[in-house]
């Protein structure tokens, strides 16, 4: 986790002076670009200082994928973000922005990291539309935060991004979303409007209350996932939902991988889901006289068809060969009773736990949470999640995979001892069977040893795209530069 960028006076504390030389694994000046941004780095701190903003210097805690900035930008408005834009351009400084930090050792390294921008204090909820179910918030608000002023209302954001300090805009940048994504889907679903200050300074808005739009392009759904490297969200206006009153979780453990997947693939269920469906659950899921081995998938799959409507199937697993824990959420009017349905809907799982609580594990990524994990993303079509977690269980290795069962996006945690040959050929070989699928495997986190030894992200088929967006919005490589595929 970075520094806490909110934390210390805001005004008028002292800043330090200008980092001299290279910084321990940060940015070596080299050519031009030095002689152009370095030649005085007091006349650069003093013109970004002229922006209003504290500037401070930076040490190993600020440290991006292992790359150390050079100053810290403690910006508190959208207008001093853009000021310091404006230096950046005019130096040609390269800027990466975060919020509360918890997940600045994400992604590839950046090329060059001289200013992080820290918005930790664009910390104010500026507008909560109660009667509209809609808030609009600064991207330095905490989810704790958010969620507090929320629940005084009776309403939430229903992202579950992780406590700990995470912050609107970094939930948005790195594209976060929790287990009731199966029926509020993500950030970029319950996000209505967006302000992001670009590479040259511009001020550009989408969505609710237009003032000025980048023209022909959803801002919202181009900055989500975007990891910075388009520019810095400062604020965003969500769709917002009512806390339900009543909340039940179901949780039954089924058997390890050799027990899962028929030869064809199929993941079906033993024993007939019914016999006749229970009483105001509709028909069967599947065919009465299938027989075949139980799996995740086929179990998620009968959830998420029913009518008991459960708003999350989370799954999580010690691989290779532990026992698969599944837990289904289900919301609102009868909670009660659409969970004690479970059982009479998928017996053939059974017994399944009722409770009022969640499990222990529910909405936390499988790893550590700082620098130094091994956190991998892995994503395929629902119908094949049983044949992706075989494929991390041929490889071996002990793992603890969590994540969201029924949309099948799934965080898969390796030791932090894991050695660069297993590592390498962990990923290349899940990536090798889930390719067929439709399915693929990202590097979310991992130390620089093992990082270098595979491409983080793997084949990406919108890359063209994603180069084009890139040079519209930032021609000059300035923002982020190389932190997301293919070195964009």
């Amino acid at each position: 986790m970075g520094a806490p960028y909110g934390s210390g006076p805001r005004r008028g504390s002292a800043g330090g002076s200008a980092a001299g030389g290279s910084p321990a694994g940060g940015n070596a000046p080299d050519g031009n670009t030095a002689d152009k941004a370095f030649a005085g780095g007091s006349a650069a701190v003093a013109a970004l200082r002229g922006t209003g903003a504290e500037i401070r210097d930076a040490g190993p805690g600020d440290a991006v994928a292992g790359v150390v900035p050079r100053w810290v930008a403690l910006p508190e408005s959208t207008e001093e973000v853009a000021a310091l834009m404006r230096v950046c351009a005019s130096l040609d400084l390269a800027a990466v922005p975060t919020g509360g930090g918890t997940r600045l050792h994400w992604g590839r390294p950046p090329e060059r990291c001289d200013l992080l921008v820290g918005t930790r204090r664009l910390d104010g909820i500026l507008e909560h539309a109660s009667g509209d179910l809609v808030v609009r918030t600064q991207a330095g608000v905490t989810a704790e935060a958010l969620a507090g002023v929320l629940a005084a209302a009776g309403q939430e954001l229903a992202l579950d991004v992780p406590a700990g300090g995470s912050t609107v805009g970094g939930a948005l940048a790195t594209a976060a979303a929790g287990p009731r994504r199966l029926r509020y889907g993500t950030a970029r679903d319950l996000l209505i409007g967006i302000t992001v200050v670009l590479a040259d300074g511009t001020v550009a808005r989408s969505g609710g209350k237009v003032v000025k739009n980048v023209a022909g392009y959803d801002l919202g759904k181009l900055f989500t996932g975007s990891y910075g490297t388009l520019g810095i969200i400062t604020e965003a206006a969500f769709r917002l939902h009512p806390v339900s009153p009543v909340r039940r979780w179901t949780t039954a453990r089924l058997p390890g991988p050799d027990s899962w997947t028929a030869p064809d693939g199929s993941g079906r269920f033993e024993a007939p889901i019914g016999p006749a469906g229970p009483a105001g659950m509709g028909d069967p899921v599947g065919p009465a006289d299938t027989a075949g081995p139980i799996g995740p998938a086929a179990l998620a799959s009968a959830l998420a068809a029913a009518q008991t409507e459960p708003s999350a199937v989370e799954l999580d697993w010690a691989a290779p060969s532990g026992g698969v824990t599944v837990s289904a959420l289900f919301e609102g009017a009868a909670a009660d009773a659409r969970a004690q349905a479970v059982q009479d809907l998928v017996g053939a799982c059974g017994p399944w736990e009722v409770a009022g609580e969640a499990p222990a594990w529910w909405g936390e990524a499988p790893g550590s949470g700082v620098p130094g994990e091994v956190l991998l993303e892995l994503r395929v079509p629902p119908a094949s999640a049983d044949r992706a977690l075989r494929a991390v269980a041929a490889r071996g290795l002990p793992a603890r995979v969590r994540g969201s069962l029924a949309s099948a996006v799934l965080h898969v945690a390796l030791p932090a001892e894991t050695g660069g040959p297993e590592f390498a050929a962990f990923v290349s070989g899940v990536r090798d069977d889930v390719r067929p699928l439709g399915g693929r495997l990202t590097v979310l986190a991992a130390p620089p040893e093992l990082a270098r030894r595979v491409d983080p992200w793997g084949p990406v088929g919108a890359l063209p795209l994603m180069r084009r967006v890139k040079e519209r919005f930032d021609p000059g490589r300035r923002m982020s530069p190389g932190r997301l595929a293919e070195g964009l």
